[in-house]
């Protein structure tokens, strides 16, 4: 898989909301930076074991610079604090991307849910929903509304932006924008777990999209041993109990592109050319599990004794 890489220059810090950071990255020679379509991350090297990756949330149409916003987590890994407390203006960061696992799919109308950070990548979809001349509506929701970021920009879109802080209005009405639901719309959400967990329960797997930036709970098999065979490398490796498809192809020096090592970036993602994976992502569409054409190897495994990789 190929990416573009490139040292970028943080060209802006901006206060989006409390506890919110805009980052504005450009090329430091001025080129112009890859095309990316609303949905689209890039990854962020901030250093050794500070990968990260953050929604891109600027206009797509403008080559020159990327805009990214970093929620401050006190309880994260250390890349919020970094970003937060020592990224400054003119400083260089690595990047790497853009990929876009949650695309917007073309439709008449949309119905669009963002629970706190989550409104990075839906932005953009609003942006290019409204130039589509489509129908849709944004029920944001936050803790406060100090705590939402961007609800300056959605002032532009009058009544068809709800902004729901929760100790205003307590917990975001999912009825409101997913009870009868007309034919033809799609519906796309990202925030944390807990809304996308109740949002896919509301809504059909065929209407809905979502973004996760936490691993989804979900039950799993027993992590019995397989062989991987890797048909570019002409290696055979043994994927034992408890190691990931990931190590163990690194360790039989092959080397992947991989980032957050849960199953939530799609960086990893590697086709299959024999073989069932086991699915442990929180990426793949139900349809995209079923078919077993990829898998991402950080987390998923082999429902039998054997698969053939693309690697």
């Amino acid at each position: 898989m190929t990416s573009y890489e490139a040292e970028l220059v943080v060209d802006r810090r901006e206060s989006a909301a409390d506890g919110v950071l805009a980052l504005t990255l450009r090329h430091p020679l001025g080129e112009p930076l890859p095309v990316w379509e609303p949905g689209a991350h890039i990854d962020v090297l901030l250093g050794p074991g500070l990968e990260r990756q953050y929604s891109l949330c600027g206009d797509p149409a403008d080559r020159g610079v990327w805009r990214i916003a970093v929620l401050r987590e006190p309880d994260g890994r250390g890349g919020s604090a970094y970003v937060h407390g020592e990224l400054r203006e003119g400083d260089k960061v690595r990047v790497r991307g853009p990929r876009n696992h949650f695309a917007l799919e073309p439709a008449p109308r949309y119905r669009f849910i963002a629970g706190g950070i989550g409104i990075t990548p839906i932005l953009p979809m609003l942006a290019a929903a409204e130039a589509a001349g489509a129908e849709w509506t944004l029920l944001y929701g936050g803790r406060t509304r100090g705590s939402m970021a961007f609800t300056d920009e959605l002032d532009a879109y009058g009544d068809r932006v709800t902004i729901a802080p929760q100790d205003e209005t307590g917990l975001l009405d999912l009825g409101s924008v997913l009870d009868d639901v007309p034919e033809g719309t799609l519906v796309y959400c990202c925030g944390p777990g807990p809304l996308l967990d109740a949002v896919e329960a509301r809504c059909p797997g065929g209407l809905l999209h979502v973004e996760r930036f936490q691993p989804k709970e979900q039950e799993t098999g027993p992590d019995t041993a397989f062989e991987v065979e890797l048909s570019r490398s002409g290696k055979t490796v043994t994927v034992a109990e408890g190691v990931s498809v990931l190590d163990a192809v690194r360790s039989a020096g092959v080397e992947v592109l991989y980032s957050c090592t849960e199953g939530t970036c799609g960086t990893c993602e590697t086709d299959v050319l024999e073989g069932t994976p086991d699915h442990r992502d929180s990426v793949l569409t139900d349809e995209e599990r079923e078919a077993g054409e990829t898998m991402m190897i950080c987390v998923s495994r082999c429902r039998g004794p054997r698969l053939v990789l693309d690697l």
